[in-house]
C-alpha cells in the first residue's frame, strides 16, 4: 500500500489544507439517496441545533422522501424547515441571485426569479398560525460575477457541537429525486432521468464547509437593499428582509472522525470581485479573500490530472466553454497532456439536456472545445486515448473527476473555466485514498452507466481496472480478454445489462 503522505503530495494541491485521516468522506450517488440522507440529518435536529443550506435553487413544496402532494405522509420541505425553526433549530437558507436580475424591478434570468418567489414563500411559512419562523432566515445572494452565479450547493447541520456537511451538485428540487435505472421521470413527453452525486463529511473538514456558509451569510446580510415586483403584495417588497437573524458563530472545534488511509480537501472557486451593483465604481473586492480570487478547485484538479498514470474519468454537464470563462484556467490542455502520456481520458455526459435549457438532446458530436483543445494537439495514434460518451435519456448533472482509483473530486464545479476561475462560485470535496473508497465509487458509477447490477460474480471484474476500462473502447481491453467483453451479456461473468444507454460520441 502506497503511503498516504505520498498520495497527498502527488494528487492534492499544497496550497490547500489537507485533512489526513481525521475526517470521513462518504460518496453518495443520485438524488433519491441524497435526499433521504438530508431528510435524516434535518429530522434528527432539536432545540439549540443548527441547519444551514445554500444552493442555486430550492422548491419549498418538494418532499425529501419523494412523496407527492396528496399522498399520505407528504411534507413540503418549506414546512419541515419552518417547523425546525419554530422548535428552536437555527435554520438559515441562502439562495442564489444575480447582479443583473436582482438590480432591476423583476428578476427574470435563470432560476433567480423563481428564487425570489421561493424566498418569499419560505419567509411567510407558518406553523399552527404562529409567527413565520423563517421570516428573517432566508436570504438572496447576488454577489459575485455579473454573468455568473453563486453555484455552491451545501447543507451543514450542527447537532450539539458535532458538524455533518453535505457538499455536491444537488439542489432541493423534486426532479432530482431519481436513481438508477432512471426510468421514473419524463421531459417533453419522453423518458428522462437525473444523475447526480455528492459527499457527506464529518470531522474537522466539516468545519471548512461551515466557514464557507458563514462567509456567505455575512456577505448576503451586507448586500444593498433591492426591491422586486410581487403581484399579490402592494408596493415593492425588498429582496432581503430589513433585519435578519444574528451572525453565524464560528465553527465549534471538531473531533477526529477516523478515516484510515484517506485525506480530503474542501475546495472553493470564488472570483476576485464582490459585485452587488450594476455600477462599476461600486464594485469591490471581498474583504477576507485574496484580491485575485480563490481557485482551489482548479489547482487541485490540475495537480491530480497531471499526476494521472492510468485514467482520468469525468462526469459533467458541460464539456465546453460558456460565456464568462477565462482561457488561462481551462482544464483541456491538462487533459490533452495526460492523453499524450498514454493516460485514458474518459468523459461521460448527458444524452438529454437539463429541461430549463433549450432543446432535449446534447452531446451528439464532439464539440469544438474538445476537438480543438484536447484532441487536435495529440498525434493521431494517441487521439484514441480520449473519448466522449453520452448516457441516453439522462441529464448527467454530476460533477465528478476520478483519477487512477486514488483521487476523486465531487462537488458543484463544472469542467468549464467559469467554474474554475470563480465566475460561478463553487464548492467541491477532493479525496485521496490508499484504500478502496475511490475505486468503489468508480465501480458504482460504471455499473450504473452499463445498467448492470453489481452481483457478487461481477464485482471482481469491475474492480479489475485492466478489464473494466475496456468497457469504453474494445482496444483498451487487456490482450487475454474475450473480444465480446462488456458488449455481450455474461462476458464477463455476471454482466447482465438491463439496457444499453452508454453511447460513444467520438473521436473515432
Amino acid at each position: 500500500m502506497e503511503p498516504l503522505d505520498d498520495l497527498v503530495t502527488r494528487y492534492l494541491s499544497p496550497a490547500v489544507t489537507s485533512h489526513c485521516e481525521n475526517s470521513s468522506v462518504e460518496f453518495v450517488v443520485d438524488g433519491r439517496e441524497w435526499m433521504r440522507r438530508m431528510h435524516e440529518l434535518l429530522t434528527s435536529l432539536g432545540p439549540g441545533d443548527a441547519a444551514y443550506i445554500c444552493g442555486l435553487q430550492m422548491d419549498p413544496e418538494m418532499d425529501l422522501t419523494g412523496r407527492r402532494p396528496g399522498e399520505p405522509g407528504y411534507e413540503p420541505l418549506g414546512d419541515l424547515l419552518a417547523g425546525l425553526a419554530a422548535d428552536g433549530v437555527d435554520v438559515r437558507i441562502i439562495l442564489a441571485g444575480a447582479v443583473v436580475s436582482s438590480s432591476i424591478t423583476r428578476p427574470t434570468i435563470g432560476p433567480f426569479h423563481q428564487n425570489v418567489t421561493s424566498a418569499h414563500r419560505l419567509r411567510r411559512r407558518r406553523r399552527d398560525g404562529g409567527k413565520p419562523p423563517l421570516a428573517d432566515r432566508v436570504l438572496l445572494d447576488w454577489s459575485g460575477s455579473g454573468v455568473g452565479s453563486n453555484h455552491q450547493k451545501a447543507t451543514i447541520v450542527r447537532r450539539g457541537d458535532e458538524l455533518i456537511a453535505g457538499v455536491g451538485g444537488i439542489d432541493y428540487v423534486a426532479s432530482r429525486i431519481d436513481e438508477t435505472p432512471h426510468q421514473r421521470l419524463e421531459v417533453q413527453g419522453a423518458r428522462w432521468g437525473w444523475h447526480d452525486a455528492g459527499t457527506i463529511i464529518q470531522g474537522p473538514a466539516a468545519a471548512d464547509v461551515w466557514r464557507v456558509l458563514r462567509m456567505r451569510w455575512i456577505g448576503a446580510v451586507n448586500l444593498p437593499r433591492r426591491r422586486y415586483v410581487w403581484p399579490s403584495v402592494k408596493g415593492l417588497p425588498v429582496l432581503n428582509p430589513p433585519s435578519v437573524a444574528p451572525e453565524i458563530e464560528p465553527a465549534p472545534p471538531q473531533k477526529t472522525h477516523e478515516a484510515p488511509g484517506q485525506a480530503c480537501q474542501i475546495l472553493r472557486s470564488v472570483g476576485p470581485w464582490y459585485i452587488d451593483s450594476l455600477l462599476p465604481w461600486e464594485r469591490r473586492h471581498y474583504g477576507d479573500l485574496s484580491p485575485d480570487g480563490v481557485r482551489e478547485i482548479y489547482h487541485t484538479l490540475v495537480q491530480a490530472i497531471g499526476a494521472a498514470q492510468r485514467y482520468v474519468y469525468l462526469e459533467d454537464q458541460y464539456f465546453h466553454e460558456y460565456p464568462g470563462g477565462d482561457h488561462r484556467f481551462e482544464l483541456y490542455p491538462h487533459l490533452s497532456a495526460a492523453a499524450a502520456r498514454g493516460v485514458k481520458v474518459i468523459m461521460v455526459g448527458s444524452g438529454t439536456r437539463d429541461p430549463v435549457e433549450s432543446g432535449p438532446l446534447i452531446n451528439g458530436t464532439v464539440n469544438h472545445d474538445l476537438q480543438k483543445k484536447v484532441i487536435d494537439p495529440l498525434p493521431p495514434r494517441q487521439r484514441r486515448n480520449v473519448g466522449l460518451w453520452r448516457v441516453e435519456h439522462l441529464t448527467v448533472h454530476a460533477k465528478v473527476v476520478i483519477v487512477d482509483d486514488r483521487f476523486a473530486a465531487v462537488g458543484s464545479a463544472n469542467l468549464f473555466s467559469r467554474s474554475m476561475v470563480g465566475v460561478d462560485t463553487e464548492l467541491t470535496t477532493a479525496v485521496v485514498t490508499a484504500g478502496d473508497s475511490v475505486r468503489d465509487l468508480r465501480v458504482r458509477l460504471w455499473a450504473e452507466h452499463l445498467r448492470t447490477p453489481v452481483a457478487d460474480d461481477l464485482r471482481p471484474h469491475l474492480e479489475n481496472l485492466d478489464l473494466a476500462i475496456g468497457m469504453f473502447r474494445p482496444e483498451w481491453l487487456p490482450p487475454r480478454a474475450p473480444a465480446g467483453s462488456w458488449r455481450t451479456p455474461g462476458m464477463p461473468a455476471g454482466f447482465a445489462p438491463l439496457e444499453s444507454v452508454l453511447t460513444f460520441v467520438g473521436p473515432a
